[in-house]
């Protein structure tokens, strides 16, 4: 199993998603002679998944039943352990697509948190490219090397615990984009400017106050960056309801005697079904927004090494 390559059955020491409903998934470590509570009842690990194929419908000692899923980072992003905050799908999404990240891509990261952002990367890059993601705190550093080995995609991400501010990524003149998402971003631009290739790479700094943007944009501009733009992604969902309205009361239609061929019986009943309808309500499918929306995560920062 590993987060970059899909694979077909279900093995002993793979990461699983154990799928009860769109809102209620949990990871799980396959492990042969192992079982896992849930409410539908116990799922046996040797004989209810060990073998079986990613996707396939599993029944519960209750009788109920649950989905097992393929890991994604996706699904990783909405099931991971959080030691920190996390970054999420909406986020993730502008980040790969304004840094330019494509098979092949050099990034370094900083920090590395719980690793929601590393594993989109790693899979953006894969199969050739590489992350070099930098943790401060020591413990998250030695959990995220520990998630990579066991997520499969080791080969594909360096793990280094240091403070970026003061030592730099360990890397010079090789990354196609950088990302920072630490408390003083700007403290770490010269170190960015060294890690990025010689012209053309990209930047991304994450901060959730406007304060720090504006830091950090004064010193992206003293270090010589360009394109300097800053973005905020705000996700709006929409529930499909069924939604019943009165019909509005127009009054009576008005007589046409003079049409050709007018019946005047076809009339009369036109105007009972007319006045059946204007009392009672029709239904249709309508978006109604949700009432409580997930408002501001950060801004993103992004500029061009010129």
């Amino acid at each position: 199993m590993s987060f970059v390559e899909y694979g077909d059955t279900i093995k002993d020491g793979d990461t699983a998603i154990v799928f009860l409903g769109h809102e209620s998934m949990f990871p799980v470590k396959v492990q042969h002679g192992s079982v896992t509570q849930t409410k539908y009842g116990v799922i046996r690990h040797s004989t209810d998944l060990i073998g079986k194929k990613y996707g396939s419908k599993v029944t519960c000692s209750k009788g109920g039943w649950v989905f097992i899923l393929h890991p994604t980072p996706e699904l990783w992003t909405m099931n991971l352990p959080h030691r920190t905050q996390i970054l999420y799908s909406t986020d993730i999404s502008i980040i790969t697509m304004m840094l330019e990240l494509k098979p092949g891509s050099i990034v370094c990261e900083s920090g590395t948190g719980s690793g929601s952002l590393s594993h989109a990367l790693i899979r953006t890059v894969a199969p050739t490219g590489h992350l070099y993601t930098v943790e401060f705190h020591q413990q998250r550093a030695e959990k995220a090397r520990e998630e990579f080995r066991e997520h499969g995609v080791e080969h594909l991400v360096t793990v280094t615990n240091q403070d970026v501010c003061k030592n730099g990524f360990g890397v010079s003149n090789i990354a196609d984009a950088v990302f920072l998402d630490i408390p003083s971003p700007w403290e770490a631009i010269g170190h960015a400017k060294s890690a990025l290739k010689a012209e053309g790479g990209r930047i991304c700094s994450f901060s959730p106050c406007i304060e720090q943007v504006q830091r950090t944009c004064l010193a992206m501009e003293e270090y010589g960056f360009t394109e300097i733009n800053t973005l905020e992604i705000l996700l709006r969902v929409y529930n499909v309801r069924t939604v019943s309205l009165q019909i509005p009361d127009l009054g009576k239609a008005v007589e046409d005697n003079s049409s050709t061929g007018f019946d005047s019986s076809n009339l009369s009943h036109q105007g009972s079904l007319c006045a059946n309808l204007q009392q009672g309500t029709v239904q249709f499918k309508s978006g109604v927004p949700l009432r409580e929306v997930v408002g501001h995560t950060g801004y993103l920062t992004f500029a061009t090494k010129s």
